[in-house]
């Protein structure tokens, strides 16, 4: 993809400052992007170069931008099978496996869910002017389930609203210790990292942490376990283990927030992203995608009936 000069002239009524100016007209891009763009010299105001994103701007007004083209990352694409859901032009919908790590971090510099979407999908056309996939939620390594990776800036932009405005309805499957205090409730509780464990994350008082809400049902009593469905309108790192821990119910085979032995015969814990409602760009709509358990959780359902 070569690099795209776009002109335009400020009508009346549509003055503001540079950067707010040119992501109207150019919605595909981010402003965080586009103010990049400016920094560097890329854009002329009347034939002057402009540098400051804030730069006022007034009724005729010629305004030019170069938008440089989309460079390669710095991630090798590797050839890893993944479970495709759904899939269009603009972002794919995947059934993450358990034990696969969605970014690449310390210790896990190959295999990620990044490493699989660079080398599955030709059509990347770039994030923040590299090309890499957008990824708007994520999901723990070791939960399974859905996930949702964006092919463009228009489409993660789009999903970013999505999820602030909490139009988008998560579903989760959890397999808890005991049972919740009520067959189906709301949990309050703040967020915020644990200060003695920087890789945890804590249950603090409000104003400490960040606001995390979590609704939960029962969906079937066992003897000493229940299997709840989870909805998390706020996404936190590990708010529904926290929440479910905080309710006296750890999930089953969390060894972080739950029972350092686990009750059951699970090498990982159990939760799963089974279900997730959005309008896709371009749509009106919700459309809702589902990925059945993975069959080790099944396995110890089955076991439990």
């Amino acid at each position: 993809m070569s690099s795209q000069r776009c002109q335009f002239i400020v009508q009346s009524g549509d003055e503001n400052r540079l950067d707010k100016f040119l992501a109207r007209q150019l919605p595909g891009q981010s402003r965080s992007r586009l103010q990049a763009i400016i920094k560097d010299g890329g854009v002329t105001v009347n034939e002057t170069v402009a540098t400051k994103s804030g730069l006022a701007l007034l009724t005729g007004d010629k305004i030019s931008i170069c938008i440089p083209e989309v460079v390669p990352g710095n991630l090798e694409p590797e050839s890893i099978p993944l479970d495709i859901v759904f899939e269009n032009e603009h972002l794919v919908i995947i059934n993450k496996p358990a034990g696969m790590v969605v970014h690449p971090a310390p210790g896990h510099a190959s295999g990620t869910l990044v490493h699989a979407a660079l080398g599955n999908f030709g059509d990347l056309q770039g994030i923040g002017g590299e090309v890499r996939p957008g990824i708007v939620h994520r999901l723990d390594k070791d939960t399974s389930g859905l996930i949702i990776v964006a092919k463009n800036e228009k489409a993660h932009r789009w999903l970013q609203e999505q999820f602030r405005l909490r139009k988008v309805k998560k579903t989760y499957l959890a397999l808890v210790d005991g049972k919740p205090p009520t067959p189906s409730g709301r949990v309050e509780a703040a967020i915020a990292r644990d200060a003695a464990h920087r890789k945890q994350m804590t249950v603090v008082s409000d104003g400490r942490g960040r606001a995390a809400i979590t609704e939960f049902h029962t969906v079937k009593q066992f003897n000493q376990h229940t299997l709840v469905e989870a909805h998390p309108l706020t996404g936190r790192t590990h708010q529904i283990r926290l929440h479910m821990a905080f309710l006296g119910c750890p999930i089953v085979g969390d060894l972080v927030y739950g029972r350092k032995k686990p009750s059951l015969d699970l090498e990982r814990h159990f939760l799963h992203a089974y279900q997730i409602s959005i309008i896709l760009p371009g749509e009106s709509e919700a459309r809702t995608f589902q990925a059945e358990l993975p069959a080790d959780l099944q396995t110890i359902l089955d076991q439990l009936i």
